[in-house]
């Protein structure tokens, strides 16, 4: 379906999908109600919210409500007396809202907007049509050129809870176009705005521009809406202005980015979408790629995916061909890069294999255990990177350091003579993503950040600065508590920092059980830290030790990455969801598992069965986890959640003392049909707490 921008469109087309000049909105509101129309009710002004509920509580009992629609003709008949009603007085806008002072005179009344919204609702069915024809009658100019008054009109607008009803959507979406077609300093304006709104009050606003964009892809009732040929760019101007609520989001946090997420788009054409976004002639032309915010992480995977398979089918027909021209017998196995490794072995056969096949890293991955029975499915694959992140995570290997107080592993400094194996982890994470598999890899999310920083290698990469990212004191924090909070307190510090601390532009840094001094700034051991410049101290100090110390190995890590990764379709991804891809989620739920269970030769309510699951979900999560691990090659949940698991509880007869399997390849836990709950307990146990190697028994 192609959209086209709003900047290219018509004059404003009739509101109604007949060609009428109401909407269906105003027409069903006279529909639904008994009561006679409205005369034209002389103007009112209330003071405040108290005399409007006053009014309208007056008209509830007498069911006139004239008074009460007077002052809804009034208020809504101009920009300029919308203002005049909402307009905060003076003493008032520092409290409301916490705004530039250059920017204070443009604000609004917010309890007295609050308190209109929330009477509303309780508003007779006329005078709500007397409000939406007083917004499609005055409000709707297009030929008028915006002033700093219409972003006053715009906020108030956008929260009227008449614009739940998907009835009042061709409204909305005028509205939408207007608001979206403001200048950029009026964008901006508007963005100080919506930041300064309540996190309930924001996510509604934005639910409905979600569920406006829905109905107008997939209508539940097509007739009531116009024809697509005449408000497909409805879509666009809703994901504009959602655009403006992201921005605000981003600067002052309301509610999880993935609220934003409009699952309705998981179900179009993506790749055309994604074709789309990448093709220079379509610069101009609206898509959803343009705006990933909305884009769920789902969708997401889904583009990433699929690029992936092309650049895979690609690179396996060259080869393909290149064998035949060569008068060579094709090789299906050329279609795969294939991974020969010995357990005993582990990280050098990877190491070396890798570093062979640089140019197969794009192809699907398939790994054999030299030695091992097993045709690889996905097991094998998925234990070998399960092993090899094992070993290399470990202490003892050097690589990485766990700080006890985050739980997460950074990278270790001073030696840089391993810096393949470092590339070899990013290549691992890279494979990962490529080819579905979650790894349990605990890095701090600012790890993430400097994994887009760029998204893309540029292509002259050696005059590139590579996984550097703009970091903070507050990515400190997260990845090394302690050091963070000591920074913190520093920053905070009511006395004499220089004459009670004593610190220079300088840091010490434990390398390889000695300890070496670096300096923050050239001279810095000369220059001391004061009152005026610890906040420059503070951050040169963070950057140093996320950035520039570990600039070497983690370039090696990112080089990795890309080199397997390198897609466009990274460009539309947050760290968060980068992290989400590689690492899936760790919050593991056994009664989910329990739903999306499918069983071979047993029933849901067969005794053994019961009796696993009220063993496994007593279990402490650990266990849990190693349950998971043992059936499945990963005690992580996937980014679609336990349903993709497609776990399976297959029944065997007991043989001796024959233990639980699992089939890694294929999610399945083999359980005998033990005859009481006590052995089913000790054998599944002794199985998930010894299991490690691969084989179908």
């Amino acid at each position: 379906m192609e959209l086209r921008s709003s900047s290219s469109l018509s004059p404003l087309p009739p509101i109604s999908p007949r060609g009428g000049s109401t909407s269906p909105g105003v027409a069903r509101a006279s529909e639904d109600g008994p009561s006679p129309a409205l005369p034209a009710p002389p103007p009112v002004i209330f003071a405040d919210a108290s005399e409007l509920r006053a009014a309208v509580e007056q008209a509830r009992e007498s069911t006139d409500w004239t008074t009460v629609a007077g002052f809804i003709s009034y208020t809504f008949h101009s920009v300029e007396a919308l203002n005049q009603v909402f307009r905060a007085k003076r003493d008032e806008k520092m409290r409301f809202l916490n705004l530039p002072k250059n920017r204070a005179e443009l604000d609004v009344d917010r309890g007295y907007l609050d308190d209109f919204n929330a009477l509303l609702p309780l508003m007779s069915k006329e005078v709500h049509k007397c409000l939406l024809k007083s917004i499609v009658n005055h409000l709707l100019d297009e030929r008028k050129k915006p002033s700093d008054e219409d972003v006053r009109a715009y906020f108030v607008l956008l929260q009227l809870p008449l614009f739940e009803s998907a009835t009042t959507f061709p409204i909305l979406a005028h509205v939408l176009r207007q608001v979206s077609s403001l200048p950029a300093a009026m964008h901006h304006i508007l963005v100080d705005w919506l930041s300064s709104l309540g996190a309930e009050q924001f996510y509604a606003i934005v639910r409905r521009l979600q569920t406006l964009v829905s109905h107008r892809l997939f209508p539940p009732r097509p007739e009531e809406l116009p024809p697509l040929a005449r408000s497909a760019w409805w879509i666009p101007s809703a994901v504009r202005v959602l655009s403006l609520f992201n921005a605000a989001n981003n600067s002052a946090p309301k509610v999880p980015f993935s609220r934003f997420y409009v699952h309705s788009l998981d179900h179009i054409d993506l790749m055309a979408e994604y074709t789309s976004w990448q093709d220079p002639g379509t610069r101009l032309r609206f898509c959803f790629c343009q705006f990933p915010f909305v884009l769920s992480i789902a969708a997401k995977r889904t583009i990433l995916q699929h690029d992936s398979e092309h650049q895979m089918i690609r690179m396996a027909r060259t080869q393909l061909v290149n064998q035949v021209q060569q008068r060579q017998m094709p090789d299906l196995d050329s279609l795969f890069l294939m991974l020969k490794v010995r357990r005993s072995h582990l990280v050098s056969d990877s190491l070396n294999e890798i570093a062979l096949k640089q140019r197969e890293l794009k192809k699907k991955l398939r790994v054999t255990f030299l030695g091992e029975p097993g045709f690889d499915m996905g097991g094998p694959t998925k234990e070998w990177f399960l092993l090899l992140v094992r070993k290399i995570f470990r202490p003892e290997y050097g690589m990485f350091l766990l700080n006890k107080a985050s739980g997460y592993y950074w990278f270790t400094t001073g030696v840089t003579d391993n810096l393949q194996e470092f590339h070899l982890v990013g290549v691992l994470m890279g494979l990962a993503v490529y080819n579905s598999i979650i790894l349990d890899i605990s890095f701090p999310p600012c790890c993430f950040k400097k994994l887009l920083s760029p998204a893309v290698v540029p292509a002259r990469r050696n005059d590139a600065v590579l996984g550097v990212a703009p970091l903070s004191v507050d990515d400190l924090v997260v990845a090394m508590p302690d050091l963070g909070r000591g920074l913190k307190e520093l920053r905070d510090y009511e006395g004499s920092v220089e004459d009670d601390f004593g610190l220079t532009f300088q840091i010490n840094v434990t390398e390889l059980s000695a300890t070496r001094t670096y300096p923050l700034k050239p001279g810095g051991e000369a220059i001391a830290v004061t009152n005026l410049n610890r906040e420059e101290y503070i951050h040169l100090h963070a950057d140093f030790l996320l950035n520039k110390l570990i600039y070497e190995q983690f370039k090696a890590f990112y080089l990795g990455f890309h080199s397997v990764c390198a897609s466009n379709a990274l460009i539309l991804l947050r760290p968060e969801e980068i992290e989400m891809l590689v690492c899936g989620s760790s919050e593991l739920d056994m009664k989910e598992l329990k739903k999306i269970t499918h069983y071979d030769g047993y029933k849901p309510d067969d005794p053994v069965i019961q009796n696993f699951w009220d063993i496994v979900c007593g279990w402490k999560k650990s266990l849990q986890k190693r349950l998971l691990l043992f059936a499945t090659g990963s005690d992580r949940i996937p980014v679609g959640g336990m349903s993709e698991l497609g776990f399976k509880i297959c029944r065997v007869e007991p043989k001796n003392d024959m233990l639980p399997m699992s089939h890694t390849c294929f999610n399945q836990l083999i359980l005998p049909a033990y005859r009481n709950r006590k052995t089913l307990k000790n054998k599944l146990q002794i199985a998930i707490q010894n299991a490690e190697g691969f084989g179908i028994e």
